[in-house]
C-alpha cells in the first residue's frame, strides 16, 4: 500500500512539492480516519434512534409533528 501524499506550495519560488507521508504519519492518519468513521456511525445511529422514538411517541399520542410543534410553541 502506498502512503498518502500532501502538497506544499512554496510561494517564494512558486513551486509545489509533493511529499509522501512517512509510515508513522500514515498509520496515525489511518487511525484518525477510523475514529472519525466510528464517531459518525455512532452519531447516525443515535439520530436514527431519536427519530424512531419521536415518531413512536407521536403515534402513541395520536398527533402529527405539526400539531406537536403547535403544542410546544
Amino acid at each position: 500500500m502506498t502512503n498518502d501524499t500532501y502538497f506544499v506550495h512554496d510561494v517564494k519560488n512558486d513551486e509545489i512539492n509533493i511529499t509522501a507521508l512517512t509510515d508513522d504519519e500514515q498509520k496515525e492518519l489511518n487511525t484518525q480516519r477510523k475514529l472519525v468513521a466510528e464517531k459518525k456511525a455512532e452519531e447516525d445511529a443515535r439520530a436514527e434512534a431519536n427519530a424512531t422514538a419521536k415518531a413512536a411517541l407521536l403515534v402513541k399520542l395520536g398527533i402529527t409533528a405539526d400539531e406537536a410543534k403547535l403544542l410546544l410553541a
